[in-house]
């Protein structure tokens, strides 16, 4: 578990649980009793106040008043909100759709004018649809945790975008491309981006993507996207034609 992971979830642990021992934040969080001291030590500095109680358990509490005060989200986890509750109303099974919308305009009106406009422009960029039946999911895998973040660097900023990519039958190939959209068919998830070296769109799997890495170079153009009618874009805009999947 990465830093901030592991700093997010001593977090989430002593929100929900009210107070906890260094030893149980340690195996809860897969680390040593020391490493977890200074991610305590590191909230602190953050403004978070977090009391510990000496003595053999080594109690933990949180203020949770410092929570709201200090808790930011960044642009790529309030898009990864987003998607996620898109994604799940797209699949019918968002039970609560109107608190979770709601939540999550609190969310973006918390945010800064700046990242508030990175973030319409990363959701310009979010298309979803229906996944056609014939489609085979069985092998469907997880997500590279670093590819959220790679692909707010290159939306963004319109850099090129290199990783690894494993076709249907398994073989691996390299590609360097250019990110143009996100497409949503539940439960699939596809990047589609201008592929350079093909002089043509393409669409990869995200479970199929491992190792991006963003590219130095001159921002590319954006290009319009052509999709079937049944997608449509999270927020307003327009798309037609079929795509092409790989």
């Amino acid at each position: 578990m990465k830093t901030r992971e592991r700093q997010d979830a001593i977090v989430r642990h002593l929100r929900r649980s009210g107070t906890a021992t260094v030893a149980g934040l340690a195996q809860d969080v897969g680390a040593s009793r020391r490493t977890v001291l200074r991610d305590i030590a590191a909230l602190r500095d953050e403004g978070f106040v977090i009391h510990t109680e000496p003595g053999r358990g080594g109690g933990v509490s949180l203020d949770a008043s410092s929570v709201q005060a200090t808790a930011r989200l960044s642009v790529a986890e309030v898009f990864a909100l987003v998607i996620s509750v898109a994604s799940m109303r797209a699949a019918g099974a968002l039970p609560f759709a109107g608190l979770a919308d709601a939540g999550l305009a609190k969310i973006e009106r918390a945010l800064p004018r700046d990242k508030v406009q990175d973030l319409r422009r990363f959701l310009a960029c979010l298309y979803i649809g229906p996944l056609a039946p014939q489609v085979d999911t069985s092998n469907l895998g997880g997500i590279d945790a670093d590819l959220l973040p790679a692909f707010e660097a290159a939306f963004l900023q319109r850099q090129l975008l290199q990783f690894r990519y494993r076709d249907a039958k398994g073989a691996e190939t390299k590609r360097a491309v250019e990110p143009q959209a996100m497409l949503i068919l539940p439960p699939l998830w596809y990047l589609v981006a201008w592929d350079p070296a093909r002089g043509a769109f393409r669409h990869f799997r995200m479970d199929r993507i491992s190792a991006p890495e963003l590219l130095d170079g001159p921002a590319f153009r954006r290009r319009h996207v052509p999709f079937d009618d049944a997608v449509r874009p999270v927020r307003p805009g327009r798309a037609d034609h079929p795509p092409r999947y790989v």
